[in-house]
């Protein structure tokens, strides 16, 4: 068993614009100009020019956040209160309009389902803080950026853009900030900006960026295993594309100040236990051990040397969704549990992209 899901399935529910998409993908393309060489052939994947720009922008809003990060404890303006008490920041905002605004241009018969809208930007006057954030990363040649331009590319991936039919469609999902309680915890937590393309209802690439995954392993993971020494911290860019596999590579390498991608790419593989007890488990931060049907066979410990019988272990890890879907995938964990609440909405942001780079990475839903 290596990945546990109650309630996320690979198809996921269809956007039916406004206005139908007429074109298709290869004619949609306007120009792909990336750095970013991928570990297979263009000629064995159908979206590579898709995917190639995913990674591009991706590891742009990664290091837009991250300027963000070092600015949110002496600003107070940086951290918000959204209406459902998760906290919110600039760079949430930021790092949509950016994909948006760069993705409009490459694909712009493709449409964008996100998770935040303007409105709470402009009912708390944070406008040109986005403005100015967006505008360091986006590629807008000598025209300056404009709060109509900020405030539209997010909308454009706001509630309010599409509404929901029974054809399945083609469109971008994005999560600007999975995590965003990790976000504002600073370097010792894990958020991550998570992209992923849909083409006729089936999830076809996907692209996560974790700027403070560390180069080996997890300051959480180094605990349980019982390891003091330290890690440098060199983020992490996670792809997937149906058919080639999942795999990852350095985002960039802190200590020596190289903002250059680094091309070494990296096969990921989901690790090789069978057996429910040798497993390694991480669960939402919402829920306990104690909640899940497992928990009634196995008590939980967090310390991997003292893991003793009818115990299991598990991994702590904040903050979201995906980070937990990123350490499935490259092995460093064996499965995540969610399990379904009545009362719990499941967005599709939270998911899509962690769920095709399992799959790929040879994991599996159940």
């Amino acid at each position: 068993m290596n990945v546990l899901i109650h309630s996320a399935t690979s198809r996921f529910p269809n956007p039916r614009l406004h206005r139908p998409l007429r074109t298709s993908l290869r004619q949609c393309v306007f120009s792909v100009r990336s750095s970013f060489n991928l570990p297979f052939q263009e000629q064995k994947a159908k979206y590579y020019e898709h995917l190639q720009a995913a990674v591009g922008v991706v590891e742009r809003a990664c290091r837009l956040c991250v300027d963000v990060q070092k600015s949110l404890f002496s600003s107070d303006g940086k951290i918000i209160e959204k209406m459902d008490k998760t906290p919110v920041t600039v760079a949430d905002f930021g790092a949509q309009a950016l994909i948006s605004l760069e993705m409009s241009k490459l694909f712009p018969s493709i449409p964008l389902v996100a998770e935040e809208d303007s409105a709470f930007v402009r009912e708390n006057n944070l406008v040109d803080a986005v403005v100015e954030v967006v505008s360091d990363k986006a590629t807008i040649g000598d025209k300056e950026l404009s709060q109509d331009d900020v405030l539209k590319a997010i909308d454009r991936g706001g509630k309010d853009a599409y509404v929901f039919g029974p054809e399945p469609a083609t469109y971008w999902i994005l999560d600007p900030i999975d995590g965003t309680r990790g976000f504002v915890k600073g370097s010792e937590a894990l958020y991550v900006v998570g992209l992923a393309l849909i083409v006729e209802g089936e999830i076809v690439l996907g692209v996560m960026g974790c700027p403070n995954w560390q180069d080996e392993h997890l300051d959480e993971f180094n605990k349980v295993q019982g390891d003091a020494g330290t890690v440098s911290r060199s983020g992490i860019i996670m792809i997937s594309h149906v058919g080639c596999g999942t795999w990852r590579t350095k985002l960039w390498d802190l200590q020596i100040g190289n903002n250059k991608m680094d091309h070494n790419w990296t096969r990921c593989l989901v690790d090789g236990f069978h057996l429910v007890d040798q497993a390694r488990y991480c669960i939402p931060e919402s829920q306990t051990w104690e909640s899940l049907p497992l928990s009634t066979q196995f008590d939980a410990v967090t310390n991997a040397n003292s893991v003793g019988e009818k115990q299991i272990l598990l991994l702590p890890a904040c903050c979201g969704s995906l980070c937990k879907y990123l350490m499935v995938a490259s092995g460093r964990a064996s499965v995540f549990i969610v399990r379904a609440r009545t009362k719990t909405i499941i967005k599709v942001w939270d998911h899509a992209v962690g769920v095709i780079c399992i799959s790929e990475a040879g994991g599996r839903e159940f």
